[in-house]
């Protein structure tokens, strides 16, 4: 998810430069190529998005106070750009979650040996969407539950599946739901989703923040991420908004 971003800021730059960046640029100019005009028109991806079922174990959505979940499933920009476009929803932050706050920086995350995953923490409204429900997109189609230890053109620890869970509840509901998903066979091979106690979430870098909706364009986010954009409206649409809510929206 490394590719050349048009900016003047230090901070991108060097995130751009990193070991990974020649190799990610090899990857999407040979899928552009390869997909060419289909991309755009049938949403060539890596991953294909499933429809599943919600989980049989569930928190029935009511009113009160926000609630918060904390996922990984590999780049945070296509994962933070699908939440974006759920309904309610009413804030997606990128950022490191499994290690250190000491460590909890984009350069350091990525040598692999933090112990954290790039993660996304959302924010919402449990009246009008349930946690279940939050991992029901987490699984169909914000990423591809069956891959160890990467995500497409991405490898490595920091790009792991986990369900970071913040009490009881929320574990007792992914366990479950990866049983159930598991059981019905509905993906092409077991899934590795870690449930994991989150210990802490520390936000990533201002310039990853809702990069999927400053960047459309990118050749990363048009192979990889837009796909999941489209699978999110046609796999759930009573769960897709088609405004998307927003960190910098977000801002006091």
């Amino acid at each position: 998810m490394r590719l050349t971003v048009h900016t003047d800021t230090p901070a991108v730059q060097s995130a751009l430069n990193s070991r990974r960046r020649a190799r990610r640029a090899h990857f999407a100019a040979g899928a552009l190529a390869l997909c060419g005009v289909v991309l755009q028109s049938l949403g060539c991806a890596g991953e294909a998005p499933v429809a599943i079922p919600p989980p049989a174990l569930d928190n029935a959505r009511s009113a009160g106070p926000t609630q918060t979940a904390v996922l990984a499933g590999g780049c945070f920009w296509g994962v933070q750009g699908v939440f974006e476009h759920v309904v309610g929803v009413k804030r997606v932050l990128a950022g490191y979650s499994g290690g250190e706050k000491s460590t909890a920086e984009y350069e350091t995350v990525s040598g692999g040996a933090t112990g954290h995953a790039e993660s996304v923490q959302v924010v919402f409204d449990p009246q009008q969407i349930s946690y279940g429900q939050i991992l029901q997109v987490f699984f169909s189609v914000a990423h591809d539950p069956t891959q160890l230890n990467r995500q497409g053109p991405d490898t490595g620890t920091q790009y792991r599946s986990v369900i970071f869970f913040a009490d009881a509840k929320q574990k007792e509901i992914a366990s479950a739901y990866i049983t159930q998903l598991d059981q019905a066979h509905l993906f092409h091979a077991p899934i590795v989703t870690r449930v994991d106690q989150v210990k802490g979430f520390y936000p990533a870098e201002a310039y990853h923040q809702d990069f999927l909706l400053k960047n459309p364009s990118h050749p990363y986010i048009v192979f990889n991420d837009l796909p999941k954009i489209r699978a999110l409206q046609s796999t759930l649409p009573a769960l897709y908004r088609g405004t998307p809510v927003t960190v910098a929206a977000n801002r006091p």
